[in-house]
C-alpha cells in the first residue's frame, strides 16, 4: 500500500511559519514530504527541521523526506518529462525532482513544443522507451495532446501559467487539455508538476 504524500506551498509564508509547516509535514505518516515554491531563505528555515532536505532552486521544490528504498521492477526509464518551452522548465523540473524523490527515475526533454514539431518527432523513439510521459506546456497547451497521439504510453498533461493575452494564467491551456480528444491523456491542475509525479508513482506502482 502506498501512503499519501505530504506537501505544502511556501508562497507567502514567513520563516517562522515555514518552520511550523515543515514540522507538521514531517509528523504525518506520509510516503514523502515536499515544500513547494520555496525561496532560498525559506529552504534554510526548512532545513532547521529537516537537515537532509534538498532544494531545487528553479522550481522552488524542497524535498523534505524520501520513501525508504525497497525492491521495485521499474524499467530503466519509467518516466519521461517533456516540456514545450524554456518558460515551462520550473514546472517540468518540479516533476522530475518529485518523481526522483518518489523513487521513479525520470528524464527531461526540454523545448520540443509544437511550434517546431520536428523537435518532438526527433525524440519520439526515446520517449517510447518510457512507461509514462509527463508533458508540460503553457500557451494553448497543444503539446500534450500531440504527444498522446504519437506515443504508445499514457500521458499526464500539466498546463502551465506561462503565456500572454488570452492564455489567462494557464486557464486557456487547461481548458484546451480538458477538451482534448487524445486518448490516454490525463490532466493535472495548472503548474502542478508535483501532482503529476505523484500520479505517475501511483499508476506505475
Amino acid at each position: 500500500m502506498i501512503r499519501p504524500v505530504a506537501a505544502a506551498d511556501a508562497g507567502g509564508l514567513d520563516l517562522d511559519r515555514v518552520r511550523e509547516c515543515v514540522k507538521d509535514l514531517l509528523a504525518r505518516d506520509a510516503e514523502a514530504a515536499f515544500l513547494r515554491r520555496a525561496s532560498r531563505e525559506q529552504f534554510e528555515a526548512a532545513r532547521e527541521a529537516a537537515p537532509d532536505a534538498v532544494h531545487h532552486p528553479r522550481s522552488g521544490l524542497v524535498v523534505l523526506t524520501r520513501p525508504r528504498p525497497r525492491p521495485c521492477s521499474w524499467t530503466p526509464r519509467p518516466v519521461a518529462v517533456v516540456s514545450a518551452g524554456t518558460a515551462d522548465l520550473p514546472v517540468a523540473e518540479e516533476a522530475v525532482a518529485a518523481a526522483a524523490a518518489l523513487g521513479l527515475p525520470a528524464t527531461l526533454t526540454a523545448d520540443v513544443g509544437v511550434a517546431g514539431l520536428h523537435r518532438l518527432l526527433a525524440v519520439r523513439d526515446e520517449l517510447d522507451e518510457a512507461r509514462l510521459l509527463i508533458v508540460v506546456a503553457g500557451m494553448d497547451g497543444a503539446l500534450p495532446s500531440v504527444a498522446a497521439r504519437l506515443a504508445s504510453r499514457p500521458v499526464v498533461a500539466v498546463p502551465t501559467s506561462v503565456g500572454y493575452g488570452s492564455a489567462d494564467g494557464g486557464l486557456a491551456a487547461l481548458a484546451a487539455l480538458l477538451a482534448s480528444g487524445a486518448p490516454g491523456l490525463a490532466v493535472t491542475g495548472v503548474d502542478d508538476g508535483l501532482g503529476a509525479a505523484v500520479f505517475a508513482r501511483r499508476l506505475l506502482a
